[in-house]
């Protein structure tokens, strides 16, 4: 018989590529992940892992056993949070995968306002950005997954990459491979989607800048022949889509996930950026001018905040209570 741990070892066998990671992943002994491995095949009746040199990978048939043991386990969570949630929410378990500004702003006073209405519902937080946040989730590694996305005037939904270094063709083919790589992280049909806000873009220049403050939002074609600063691929993505529409490639000379480095780099000159607002809750936007910015369209530039869970995960009620307290604080 196959049991839910011994899938859970599996799983971070295949994750960590050793028996020793793997135990100091789930914490416990390299001999019990091996006694586990070896059950686990004896009830399949087949190997399961091969070595190879240092390390070791799935055979045929455990990546077979892998790709249905993570619907398996969604599952079991699901169950367990529902069993915990008889007893009216006085147990219960909600883990929370969030990009940063959504962790510094969003996050915060939902949590808050949880565990004051059920302070025995535990919640946890862990960051990362979509796609990985998107594949954490589906993998049953957290219950909720904070995420965003832009507008898309491409045919898969998925953000143009930003231009690649090198000769044409290996930039098309940077390009295409991210291209695809960040489809798969916008492809959102198999999730329960919570919108929670719409998050305005907002350029940042320098204080001395030619444009700042003019009190009247800035079109993107004004900055034309500007240096930019840029942020994560995906923003940054986004951003040459903007920048296209407009009629112009940006020259980005420095690429940043750190917001309070790029405000930096802005307030000392050296280029102009645009930001989430949210972004700019955090940050103190010291010796820079904060402007609205306009599309080449005449709209102003946003994106998507939204909360994802599974299915089955959407009917567990700490889960559901934590959507509910999260489109709260988006609206506050």
């Amino acid at each position: 018989m196959i049991e839910a741990r011994h899938l859970r070892v599996l799983r971070a066998v295949a994750r960590t590529g050793s028996f020793s990671a793997a135990a100091r992943e789930l914490g416990c002994t390299q001999p019990a992940i091996s006694q586990q491995m070896k059950a686990l095949e004896k009830s399949v009746d087949t190997p399961l892992v091969v070595r190879s040199g240092r390390g070791m990978q799935l055979s045929e048939a455990g990546r077979v056993l892998l790709k249905h043991a993570t619907g398996i386990l969604a599952g079991l969570s699901a169950a367990e949070e529902e069993i915990a949630a008889i007893a009216g929410l006085r147990a219960g378990r909600v883990r929370l995968v969030s990009f940063p500004t959504a962790s510094s702003t969003l996050v915060p006073p939902a949590v808050a306002r949880l565990r004051d209405s059920h302070p025995g519902v535990r919640v946890s937080l862990v960051e990362a950005e979509p796609p990985e946040s998107l594949a954490m989730l589906r993998g049953g590694e957290c219950e909720i997954a904070l995420a965003f996305r832009y507008p898309q005037s491409d045919d898969d939904g998925a953000a143009l990459p930003a231009p690649a270094h090198g000769t044409p063709r290996e930039a098309r083919a940077e390009a295409n491979l991210e291209a695809q790589q960040l489809s798969a992280g916008s492809d959102w049909s198999d999730l329960v989607v919570t919108p929670l806000l719409d998050d305005p873009l907002v350029g940042l220049l320098p204080a001395a800048h030619r444009l700042a403050g003019r009190g009247r939002p800035v079109e993107l074609a004004e900055l034309a022949g500007e240096q930019w600063i840029a942020g994560c691929p995906q923003c940054r993505g986004h951003l040459v889509e903007l920048c296209a529409g407009a009629g112009f490639e940006p020259r980005i000379d420095f690429a940043t996930d750190d917001y309070p480095a790029v405000v930096g780099l802005v307030a000392a000159g050296l280029g102009v950026a645009v930001l989430p607002r949210l972004a700019l809750e955090s940050v103190r936007p010291d010796g820079v001018s904060t402007v609205p910015v306009r599309t080449a369209a005449g709209a102003p530039a946003v994106r998507q905040v939204v909360a994802l869970t599974l299915p089955d995960l959407a009917e567990v009620p700490a889960v559901a209570l934590m959507l509910e307290r999260l489109s709260g604080s988006a609206g506050r």
